[in-house]
């Protein structure tokens, strides 16, 4: 699917508003939603609707005149990138309002769709990269929840400070080639390792439009307390490129991943850090990026990376073991509640790897799979959806849009359908204090980062909602990414029988002993979970002392 960019262009030329049109509408990389305002007041009024990501201006209007106009649509909206549009007489003028703020100029008469789209995008990442980069609701969100857990287990205030932010941050641009040859972008990567003090680091890589550098931090830290809360001898570490991967070609995906797997190469390997798939990316781009290391370093080296193809070193089980692993917690907490699956209804947020495994897995023990969605849509059945059906047909559609076997719901309708089992397997911040009241099920169960804010952990709390939180969910993913590492560095490989009893033991262990935590001290799970992860890493920390 395209970018979908929305776009507000103040222009009191009709011919010049009807070409920028016609330019907007012949791209091929985004969709633009239009809003027109041939005067300064009226764009400045539907400014303050919200909902705009970035202004086309032109600076001489009916009721404004030249840098007054740039100085008043900052004010309005200090954050908001703009584009200049100018004549050829006023490039000056043009040239002087980029000088005061303005991201970028283009003439109006000389400009085409893939320079104004190229424009467009540039002038929002420039000012994603300014404004933007550490003030992430995710990062804001790892923080509180770290800072909540560390609070109420006394943590001393100098190892609080210390893994407030991550160790390590690594962030590039590079340029990434089109399939149309002599079209050039340039991209946004990171690469963040949050602790070194326990091993290599661990943690995916995704291709996401909201890629950043806070985005990528909070899922660092979680990812620590994550490998720490399973015994995992690694420290947490995330990457990720800013960019929409369902818009590339094969050709383009796979130029995509070996440019970045080059500027990252210094800071990767099997004994350094460890990277996985994650949102956006899948088998084969690891199989890229184990391609394009080796290549560097004249050998296969299949420890470099975990999630590959099980004929280059995969394990078996890598694929599902994330939805695998919270269906086993699920059924834990069905234990520990007293909720029979067989026969309770779920729904689950998300089609991808995790959420069509995590359908998958709870209809065979059971469960009447009530609704799913994606990117696309959401998909509600009261009697029941085929979950093998809903398989069928996405590996046809590549997305459940168009899907007839039920009604179509949005995903924010979705999380509020009355059910024994929710699973948010999508995005973040999904279930807030606005929607958390209105949230009807027994059990939440988060196979996605950060699904959950703490205002909304507070209502599902006091509602009595049996919260699986994601820092024990679904780390199923990294918990078997640790046993495709151990069977590269071993060259010897397991049965998927003795995988899923591993998983099975490590991650009732860690259940068992948040459980215990959670009860004997009144916390909730969430809350006795990350006081595990933390308390392990504290303890590592202690003892290695600081250098020097």
């Amino acid at each position: 699917m395209a970018d979908r960019i929305s776009v507000l262009l103040i222009e009191d030329n009709p011919i010049h508003a009807r070409l920028i049109q016609n330019l907007l509408e012949e791209s091929t990389t985004s969709v633009f939603d239009l809003n027109s305002a041939d005067r300064l007041s009226t764009g400045i009024e539907r400014l303050s609707g919200g909902n705009i990501d970035v202004v086309l201006l032109d600076l001489v209007l009916p009721d404004s005149q030249e840098l007054e106009t740039l100085e008043r649509v900052r004010a309005a909206a200090p954050e908001m990138p703009i584009v200049i549009l100018t004549s050829l007489d006023d490039v000056t003028l043009a040239a002087k309002a980029v000088e005061e703020g303005a991201q970028d100029f283009l003439i109006k008469t000389e400009t085409n769709s893939r320079t104004l789209t190229r424009s467009i995008h540039y002038a929002i990442e420039r000012t994603r990269a300014r404004k933007e980069e550490w003030d992430a609701t995710m990062f804001r969100l790892a923080q509180q929840q770290f800072l909540k857990a560390s609070q109420l287990m006394g943590l001393d205030v100098n190892v609080q400070e210390r893994l407030l932010f991550p160790q390590r941050t690594h962030i590039v641009t590079f340029p990434f080639r089109r399939d149309e040859y002599n079209q050039v972008e340039t991209v946004f990567g990171y690469r963040v390792q949050h602790l070194l003090t326990m091993g290599p680091t661990k943690g995916g890589i995704r291709y996401h439009t909201d890629v950043n550098l806070g985005e990528v931090s909070a899922l660092a830290m979680w990812m620590t307390w994550k490998c720490a809360l399973m015994n995992l001898p690694f420290g947490g570490a995330k990457g990720g490129v800013r960019i929409d991967p369902t818009g590339l070609s094969r050709r383009e995906l796979q130029r995509l991943t070996r440019r970045y797997t080059s500027e990252i190469i210094d800071i990767i390997g099997p004994d350094k850090d460890i990277p996985a798939p994650d949102m956006g990316t899948d088998e084969q781009v690891m199989a890229w990026l184990m391609d394009t290391y080796s290549q560097q370093k004249g050998y296969t080296v299949p420890g470099v990376v975990t999630g590959k193809p099980v004929v280059l070193g995969g394990s078996l089980g890598r694929r599902e073991a994330t939805g695998r692993g919270l269906v086993y917690l699920v059924e834990a907490a069905a234990d520990h509640t007293g909720l029979d699956l067989n026969g309770a209804t779920a729904v689950v947020q998300g089609f991808g790897n995790v959420g069509s495994s995590t359908a998958k897995f709870l209809e065979e023990d059971g469960a009447k799979v009530l609704a799913v969605s994606d990117v696309t849509t959401g998909i509600y059945n009261p009697n029941g959806l085929s979950v093998q059906a809903l398989f069928d047909y996405v590996a046809e559609n590549r997305f459940l849009e168009g899907y007839t076997e039920g009604d179509t719901v949005t995903n924010e309708e979705l999380l509020e359908i009355e059910c024994d089992v929710l699973a948010p397997c999508a995005l973040q911040n999904q279930i807030t204090g606005e929607n958390a009241d209105r949230i009807n099920c027994k059990i939440l169960a988060e196979g996605a980062n950060g699904p959950t804010t703490l205002e909304a952990d507070e209502v599902l709390n006091g509602k009595g909602v049996f919260v699986l939180p994601d820092v024990l969910g679904n780390a199923g993913g990294v918990t078997v990414s640790y046993f495709e590492w151990v069977q590269d560095t071993q060259n010897y490989m397991w049965t998927l029988k003795e995988i899923n009893e591993r998983l099975h033991a490590i991650l009732l262990d860690a259940f068992e002993r948040s459980i215990k935590r959670a009860t004997s001290e009144g916390y909730d799970l969430r809350t006795a979970a990350l006081i595990e992860g933390i308390q392990r890493v504290t303890q590592a920390k202690l003892l290695r002392g600081v250098f020097p």
